[in-house]
């Protein structure tokens, strides 16, 4: 017991430190802040993380042999901490098998791997005196951090102050703001909270909405050693502008045999598809028609539907995330999007940023984003050809291209300079000529209060597509920013 004490006497500070570092999210400022902190002076940004990994390793392995397996043995106020300190200790141990598990079941498909590395697993949360329900639970919600983690900087690369706020946004979105809160009260009922994802053409809705999908909890099945679903299988996508009306009620909730000409058999859609812990992503959501947007406010409503012919009720457990590239605010105006469907899908709105944006903020994110394409074109990405083809892409289309196909653009950009040596980019010109106009004014000091707001709310419109967006950057109620935005017209 003094052994005990003497360690948490010595390094109470630390472990408060380490606790906290463990509940921020990975993609915010303030966890590379405390992550430098944890790590001492002399340490480069870059090696940061590892060296508080391995600073909490060898602190850990210190209380582990002090607590003799018995978390029973710390004081009751310092308890949380240092369980949170061996969590985080356990959770850095298993992440290279985590991550080769990753690799494997997406090479794999639909059917579960088996974990090699569960008993082992297993044995280390005995050791440090976990039970073994807790040992089960952690597994999954780990298996489940390092997924979000490995799909979000896989899936959405860049260094952009703009993409870093998506991707802690993206976390947010599976962990909430406070992941206290997740793991106590909500890691098992995400399900209910929908996402909307805004944003241009090509700029990589379907990429966020894949890390979303694909990082869901899926429950330990200790009897088979496996998780008990695919994350492959676990997340469904529909472009729902490629089917008419018809077509597409079947495509989402299934047909009964006979219940139109030419339903020869059962047909099973999506949401019967879709598993307990999954995810339905509903692409192009802006295109469906009333009827339908009524039938999908039922599934979010009610949690249940209707076959087509069939007045059978059917369980929909998992979550639906939807995107779109059209600007909701006006097509709600319009009538053609209904209130209280938009509401029932924004728990949480995602605005992905256009490229221009992000190489306004970092031009260096061309080169990184080249690299990334061109290593999953290639398997690789020598740093000679990366700059050859950045060269090759800005010397005909100029370093303020706007890019309107955005990251589409680019990946098709890389390829035609593989093939043809030269990109020289779309006719297509973004808006930027008004906003060239505005800045010289406000430089040249020629607008009133009313011309600035009215001039900034016009600019962020822009660029994000939505007067919710406009509204939540300035601190301005909706009504306000549409005033502000007629104005400038």
């Amino acid at each position: 017991m003094s052994q005990l004490k003497t360690i948490l006497t010595s390094e109470r500070d630390f472990f408060a430190k380490v606790a906290q570092a463990a509940f921020l999210n990975p993609f915010s400022e303030s966890r590379d802040e405390l992550d430098r902190s944890l790590a001492g002076a002399g340490v480069e940004r870059t090696a940061a993380l590892d060296a508080v990994i391995a600073r909490v390793a060898d602190r850990s392995a210190l209380l582990r042999r002090a607590l003799g397996g018995s978390l029973t043995r710390i004081p009751a106020a310092d308890r949380e901490t240092v369980r949170t300190v061996l969590l985080f200790d356990l959770y850095h141990r298993f992440l290279n098998s985590f991550d080769r598990l990753i690799r494997e079941q997406s090479a794999a498909g639909d059917i579960p791997c088996p974990v090699p590395f569960a008993g082992g697993f297993m044995a280390a949360f005995e050791e440090a005196g976990f039970f073994e329900a807790e040992s089960r639970r952690y597994m999954a919600l780990f298996y489940q951090l390092r997924r979000a983690f490995y799909f979000i900087r896989q899936g959405l690369a860049g260094s952009s102050p703009s993409l870093r706020r998506m991707r802690e946004h993206l976390w947010q979105t599976l962990f909430t703001h406070n992941i206290r809160w997740f793991d106590q009260y909500l890691w098992d009922r995400m399900e209910d909270f929908s996402v909307l994802i805004l944003g241009e053409t090509g700029t990589g809705k379907g990429a966020a909405a894949t890390a979303i999908g694909r990082s869901g909890f899926i429950p330990f099945d200790p009897r088979t050693g496996r998780f008990s679903e695919s994350f492959t299988r676990n997340f469904l996508a529909v472009n729902l502008s490629q089917y008419h009306e018809g077509v597409l009620e079947s495509e989402l909730f299934g047909h009964r045999k006979g219940a139109f000409t030419g339903a020869i058999d059962h047909h099973e859609g999506v949401f019967s598809r879709c598993t307990p812990h999954g995810a339905i992503f509903l692409d192009e959501i802006g295109e469906v028609s009333l009827p339908v947007q009524v039938k999908l406010l039922q599934v979010l409503q009610e949690r249940s539907f209707s076959p087509v012919g069939s007045h059978q009720r059917l369980r929909f457990s998992g979550r639906v995330i939807a995107a779109t590239n059209r600007d909701l605010a006006t097509l709600r105006e319009r009538g053609e999007f209904r209130d209280d469907f938009y509401y029932r899908l924004c728990s949480d709105v995602i605005t992905i940023p256009p490229l221009r944006q992000r190489l306004q903020e970092r031009p260096d994110e061309l080169g990184e984003l080249v690299a990334g394409i061109l290593k999953r074109l290639t398997g690789t990405a020598p740093e000679r050809e990366v700059q050859l083809l950045r060269k090759a892409i800005e010397r005909e289309t100029g370093k303020n291209y706007p890019w309107p196909g955005n990251v589409r653009e680019l990946e098709q950009a890389v390829r035609r300079v593989l093939v043809t040596g030269h990109y020289r980019g779309e006719e297509k010109r973004a808006p930027s000529g008004e906003t060239e106009r505005f800045l010289a004014d406000v430089a040249a000091g020629g607008l009133d209060a009313q011309e600035l707001l009215a001039g900034y709310c016009r600019i962020l419109y822009e660029r994000h597509g939505t007067y919710e967006e406009v509204a939540r950057r300035t601190n301005l109620d909706r009504r306000t920013v549409k005033k502000y935005l007629q104005q400038g017209s």
